[in-house]
């Protein structure tokens, strides 16, 4: 299952890849607020369930532009971000990302984040370790949180959260080392998962957004939770990562940051 997803994601960044060639002549429509698609990342969608339904016809399926399509048996379903980062790609802004997951009984079992403009391939299943090109990857080992690089996202799709994540951002500002909002919630994670990032945290992100990122966290090695430090973060879309020992004083600082009047 995860060579079939390898592949799909492969298809999906060769797609991708052509398009940003000349990617003044793609074209972009809006689905809400600073909200954007491209017949690029449809094009992505197709290749991808394509592949994983010509593979496995009886799985359910859910994805970013196309939504749920469900199964007769929903024991196996696939998470698709088919280009995570939409935003950056139609600037030409070289971090976005495809993003596959696959829950089996409602839990994380394979994962897949391909970075199509470096060719970075981070692949995880459950029990068996995370890896960027077939290399083994685990968290970063900083203890304290002053040492950290942190990786975010902005409530860009709703203001409503705005305020509460002002706050997060002070409170992480004053404690560590930096702050980095690169634009991929799928790529971010991975590099939790590599170590590149301590720690990561957004509000409002989608299930496709975090799936693969999460199981890739876990694997090598890191936490991951919503802001109640409960496994909730796919459906409230609250998440916060981090390696054993950067992930609870992160957590620390959101909550203290969503808790401030």
């Amino acid at each position: 299952m995860l060579n079939t997803a390898v592949k799909a994601a492969r298809k999906a960044g060769a797609i991708i890849n052509r398009a940003s060639l000349d990617v003044d002549l793609v074209h972009v429509s809006a689905k809400g607020r600073s909200d954007f698609v491209t017949e690029v990342d449809r094009a992505a969608e197709e290749a991808i369930l394509d592949a994983l339904r010509t593979a496995y016809p009886q799985h359910a399926f859910l994805a970013e532009e196309s939504g749920a399509s469900n199964s007769a048996s929903d024991e196996y379903t696939w998470i698709i971000d088919p280009l995570d980062g939409t935003t950056n790609f139609i600037h030409g802004f070289p971090q976005y990302s495809v993003s596959i997951a696959l829950q089996h009984r409602g839990q994380l079992a394979q994962a897949v984040v391909y970075d199509p403009t470096r060719n970075e391939l981070f692949t995880a299943s459950k029990g068996r370790g995370a890896f960027l090109n077939d290399r083994r990857i685990r968290v970063s080992r900083r203890s304290q949180l002053r040492e950290c690089l942190i990786g975010t996202g902005f409530p860009f799709r709703s203001l409503e959260h705005l305020d509460a994540y002002q706050r997060m951002f002070r409170r992480v500002t004053e404690e560590t080392a930096g702050i980095r909002r690169a634009g991929s919630a799928a790529l971010d994670l991975a590099y939790v998962a590599a170590g590149r990032l301590d720690g990561f945290w957004e509000i409002g992100l989608s299930p496709w957004d975090m799936a693969a990122g999460a199981l890739l966290i876990l694997e090598a090695g890191g936490f991951i939770a919503d802001f109640d430090n409960e496994p909730n973060y796919l459906a409230n879309g609250n998440v916060v990562s981090g390696n054993p020992k950067a992930f609870p004083q992160l957590l620390k600082l959101v909550q203290e940051g969503r808790q401030r009047a």
